[in-house]
């Protein structure tokens, strides 16, 4: 390992910043003002997140020179305010000379340097900052789409990426420059973390902009505390806090910036989903410093603040300031109106049941108990006479062929007559109010039922947002018991809408009162879909079929209960997971592109997280096999 003489002990402030996607200007304005407070405070180095001016989820907002232009700009005002301080910052690096391998001008995803009204100037590649190296390509990460990297400008130089990464030399020693992904090395054949370790660096800073996802906290811990280990140097990490989506897909950003010592302790954690600012004074030599701290470990309630959060964050950023959310008596509608009582005046929130010819007395009652106990605005909108009269206007109505030919007449059969319940609600009754209310209308599904498109096209799956959609039912009723304990000073959710039998009581068959209600089983096709949709290597029938011949089903899916006792033999089993499956293969695909964005907390999101095609339900032969084996 080279050694280095280093600089003294060093005070380092991290900016833990609410970064606004495509605002460089006021992102710049608020960075500007933390410099000056770091510099007044004696602070000799203050660290912003990755890409914390133009924001990072952008779509294709960087194919637009203008843009890059502004971003230029506001990174050269960060440079003259490095007066007297090191200013560490994400920013995009334009090549203008140069193109990338999209044959547009050369854009990278980098972290700047800047002191003393200069940027500070790598020795080997020559660039004014330092660029990120590994670009992941995975979930919402488009890096590689976008971005030129290390690696490849080392490839175009004829040379390897380690000689090109190298820590950067400041008046406060060497510091090693990481951007989010660069310390997630895992799966990748180097390490630029140790790469910077045996060239000198005195400390890393890791800056990121990485989203928040249910337990992704611990492994970043876990993450974290062995590379500080394995490099045997401080870690700075500063995540960036705010909403940012890749349409359909809206991610939250924690911050939760941690700081580790050399011996991958965290001595220093920063709040979730809030700005803050986290100081500390590096030692000389690498002498101990601080106190270890627990880093929080995300749970019910960080779930319920990220829904919160998303919810807040996209409602100020899009303009919107009423909602209308159509209660049934049932959870996921008494959560979804929960979350927005506690972002929302009472005056600014109006709460519709839309009672149809199968609603009960018990549901009735129980939205209404909901509507008094949150204090928004309530009205009942009954929708039976609409349902017939759409009923009188299409059943049986006479067709025309050439020449005035009688051509048959139009039939609306049981399953039409539950949709058209659902689209009068959603489409008619719920997006006139909201527009009358001057608002937005929600849409209320959960994850279970996106998955399968357990919904109604332009009924209940519509609206401005679902915010739900990355929940599994079980989770929706532990975030709902949650507010209930938590959220406000006394419970909300009447404890019916927790006992009911869940049902959307579009037909006699879903009759509460009678203990019946939807066909999907919760908690076993929560874990059953999650095991299609969330697993790394997602699973098909074929390995669900093979884990329930070998009776390892439950471990595999994570499901507490035992298959026997839903199913009474295999043909039974088989006949539900075919059911299912070609509903998420089939038709639910078209729904989910036609569906509301949704709010990511989850290890996989529907849309720009979930990428899929229309290609229709696929059974491999190696299914059939098992198929025919398991039913002989």
């Amino acid at each position: 390992m080279q050694t280095h003489k280093q600089a003294g002990a060093v005070t380092v402030r991290l900016v833990q910043l609410e970064v606004l996607p495509a605002r460089p200007e006021v992102n710049t304005r608020r960075m500007l003002d933390a410099v000056a407070r770091a510099r007044a405070d004696g602070v000799a180095l203050v660290a912003f997140p990755e890409l914390a001016i133009p924001g990072y989820l952008l779509g294709d907002m960087w194919d637009r020179p203008a843009f890059l232009r502004a971003c230029e700009a506001c990174g050269e005002r960060m440079r003259e305010a490095s007066q007297g301080i090191l200013v560490v910052f994400g920013n995009v690096a334009v090549d203008w000379e140069k193109r990338g391998e999209d044959g547009r001008v050369r854009r990278y995803n980098a972290l700047f340097f800047a002191e003393n009204g200069r940027f500070c100037a790598s020795a080997v590649t020559r660039l004014p900052f330092v660029a990120k190296t590994l670009l992941p390509n995975y979930r919402c990460f488009d890096d590689a789409r976008h971005f030129f990297d290390t690696r490849r400008l080392a490839l175009e130089q004829g040379t390897t990426p380690d000689r090109m990464i190298e820590p950067m030399q400041t008046s406060l020693g060497l510091i090693g420059g990481l951007l989010c992904e660069d310390a997630w090395d895992t799966d990748y054949a180097f390490s630029p973390a140790k790469i910077l370790a045996h060239k000198g660096a005195r400390f890393l800073i890791n800056a990121s902009c990485s989203p928040f996802t249910g337990d992704k906290n611990h492994k970043r811990n876990r993450v974290f505390n062995q590379l500080a280990c394995d490099t045997r140097l401080p870690l700075l990490y500063v995540n960036t806090v705010g909403v940012q989506d890749i349409g359909k897909t809206v991610y939250m950003f924690d911050g939760a910036s941690c700081i580790y010592d050399g011996h991958g302790n965290a001595v220093q954690a920063g709040p979730p989903f809030e700005e803050a600012a986290a100081t500390v004074t590096l030692p000389a030599d690498g002498a101990p410093f601080g106190e270890p701290v627990a880093p929080r470990r995300d749970s019910t309630a960080a779930l319920a603040q990220a829904l919160e959060f998303g919810v807040r964050g996209l409602m100020r950023r899009l303009g919107i300031r009423r909602v209308v959310v159509g209660i049934s008596g049932g959870i996921d509608s008494a959560l979804t109106a929960a979350l927005y009582s506690r972002i929302l005046a009472p005056e600014d929130l109006l709460l519709l049941n839309l009672p149809g010819p199968f609603s009960s007395q018990t549901t009735r009652g129980l939205a209404r108990r909901l509507a008094e106990a949150l204090g928004g605005r309530y009205a009942e909108v009954p929708i039976t006479a609409a349902v017939e009269l759409t009923r009188g206007q299409i059943d049986h109505l006479p067709l025309t062929g050439p020449g005035g030919t009688p051509a048959g007449a139009l039939t609306l059969g049981a399953l039409d007559m539950e949709n058209i319940q659902a689209r009068d609600r959603g489409g008619r009754v719920l997006a006139a109010a909201a527009a009358a209310f001057g608002g937005v209308f929600t849409c209320n599904a959960n994850k279970a039922e996106i998955t399968v498109g357990y919904g109604t096209l332009y009924g209940d799956i519509c609206g401005w947002l679902a915010a739900l959609g990355d929940l599994w039912k079980e989770q929706v009723y532990a975030v709902a018991r949650h507010l209930n304990a938590e959220g406000f000073d006394r419970p909300v959710i009447p404890e019916g809408i927790f006992a009911i039998t869940p049902s959307a009581e579009l037909n006699a068959a879903q009759a509460v009162d009678e203990g019946k209600g939807d066909p999907l089983i919760y908690p076993y096709h929560d874990t059953l879909f999650r095991a299609w949709v969330e697993r790394w290597d997602r699973a098909t029938p074929e390995d669900i079929l093979e884990w329930y011949a070998s009776g390892e089903l439950e471990g595999r899916i994570g499901y507490a209960g035992t298959v026997a006792a839903l199913f009474p033999d295999a043909r039974a089993f088989v006949a539900d997971l075919e059911r299912w499956w070609m509903l998420y293969q089939g038709l639910g695909v078209a729904k989910r592109l036609q569906a509301p964005p949704v709010l990511a907390v989850s290890r996989r999101a529907f849309g720009f997280d979930h990428r899929e095609a229309q290609l229709g339900p696929w059974f491999s032969d190696r299914y059939q096999e098992l198929r025919a084996r398991v039913l002989a």
